[in-house]
C-alpha cells in the first residue's frame, strides 16, 4: 500500500509510522520536520505545511494514496480543506478524533462506539465532534471514504501522561507533595503508543472500515492512585507523598484546566475494544502501564537535559496545596 501520514512524528503518529514501515507499507510523511522524534528509516518525507493548501497541493502533485491519515486536524475548517484536497485522491481517509467526544459522565460502562457523543464544556472535544459530523456528512453525501479513529489517553517514553510531566516526577523524588485530582479512586485508561499503532495500521486499506468509527485503547483499567503510584515506583519512590485535591479547587486556581479536567479526566472511563478487535484480529494491547512507566523514566534519566522542571507550575501546585490545606478544619 501507498499511504500518507500528515504529521507522522508525534506521540501517536510516530509509533504508527514505525509499524507501517516495518509492515512493508510505502509510507509518505507530510510534515514540517520540527519534531524531536526521528523519521523511521524507509519513510519518504514530503516537506510542507498542511495549513497552507496551495503549498500542499503543489507538494502532492501527481500523488494518489491507498490511505491518508491526518493526525493534526483540530477543527472543521481544517478538515474541510482535507476533504477538498483528498477527494478522488485516496481510497481511505482516516480522521483522528478523540475519546473525549463521549458524554461524561457515561451512563453505562464500558464505553462502546455507539455510546452518546456530547460535550458541553471542553472546546477541544466540541470541535472534534463537529469534525466527526462533517466527515460523516461527506461520507453520506459525497461518498468520501472516511474512517474515524478515537484515541484515548495515549503516551510514549518522551512525555509523562500526568499533568506536569517531569515536574511531578521531580516532586516525587524530592518527597514533595504531589496533587492527585479528586479522591484518586476514579478509573482511567492509559494506552502506550505502540499498542495504539497496531489498531491504526491494521485499519489502513481495510475497505470494511469505511464509514465506521473505532476507539483504540488498552484494556487495562487503573485508578488515578495506581497511576501516580506506578509512576513513582518507576522513579524509585516507594511511598510518594500524594495529596488528594478536589478538581473544582484545582480549576479555581487554574481555569485553563477546566475542560480537560472537569469535562474529561474527573470521570471514570474505560472502553469496550471488541469492535477494533473484530476488524483487526491481531490487535491486542500488550504494554501494561508499569512497563510504559519504566521505559518513560529510563528515557528521562538517560539525559539530564530531558528532566525539565517547570518552576512556574511548581508554584501553582504549591498555591493549590496551600488552599487545599486551608479548606479543612485543623
Amino acid at each position: 500500500m501507498k499511504v500518507l501520514f500528515i504529521g507522522g512524528t508525534g506521540i501517536i503518529s510516530s509509533a504508527c509510522s514505525r509499524l507501517a514501515v516495518a509492515r512493508g507499507i510505502d509510507l509518505y510523511l507530510l510534515n514540517r520536520g520540527q519534531s524531536i522524534r526521528p523519521v523511521p528509516e524507509g519513510a519518504k518525507v514530503i516537506h510542507g505545511d498542511i495549513r497552507q493548501p496551495a503549498e500542499v497541493q503543489a507538494a502532492l502533485a501527481g500523488h494518489s494514496f491507498d490511505a491518508v491519515v491526518n493526525f493534526i486536524v483540530y477543527n472543521p475548517e481544517q478538515l474541510a480543506n482535507d476533504i477538498r484536497l483528498f477527494s478522488g485522491r485516496t481510497g481511505q481517509y482516516i480522521f483522528i478524533s478523540s475519546t473525549s467526544v463521549y458524554h461524561k459522565p457515561a451512563s453505562n460502562l464500558p464505553i462502546t462506539e455507539s455510546s452518546l457523543i456530547a460535550n458541553q464544556v471542553w472546546e477541544y472535544s466540541q470541535l472534534k465532534i463537529a469534525c466527526e459530523e462533517l466527515i460523516n456528512r461527506a461520507y453520506r453525501e459525497q461518498d468520501f471514504p472516511a474512517t474515524i479513529v478515537r484515541p484515548a489517553h495515549t503516551y510514549d517514553e518522551t512525555k509523562s501522561p500526568i499533568r506536569g510531566d517531569y515536574t511531578v516526577i521531580d516532586r516525587m523524588r524530592k518527597g514533595q507533595p504531589v496533587i492527585v485530582p479528586g479522591d484518586g479512586t476514579s478509573v482511567w485508561v492509559m494506552t502506550h503508543n505502540s499498542d495504539f499503532a497496531k489498531g491504526l495500521v491494521g485499519l489502513l486499506g481495510n475497505e470494511h472500515a469505511i464509514g465506521e468509527a473505532f476507539h483504540i485503547t488498552s484494556d487495562q483499567i487503573l485508578t488515578w492512585n495506581q497511576i501516580y503510584t506506578t509512576l513513582a515506583r518507576a522513579a524509585g519512590v516507594e511511598h510518594p507523598n500524594l495529596v488528594h485535591v478536589a478538581s473544582d479547587l484545582m480549576v479555581a486556581y487554574q481555569p485553563e484546566w477546566h475542560g480537560t479536567l472537569l469535562a474529561d479526566k474527573s470521570h471514570s472511563l474505560f472502553f469496550d475494544n471488541s469492535k477494533i478487535k473484530r476488524f483487526v484480529p491481531d490487535f491486542q494491547a500488550t504494554v501494561p502501564f508499569s512497563e510504559g512507566a519504566r521505559r518513560m523514566l529510563a528515557w528521562f534519566d538517560a539525559d539530564p537535559a530531558r528532566r525539565v522542571v517547570n518552576q512556574e507550575l511548581n508554584q501553582i501546585f504549591d498555591r493549590i496545596l496551600s488552599a487545599n490545606q486551608g479548606a479543612y478544619p485543623q
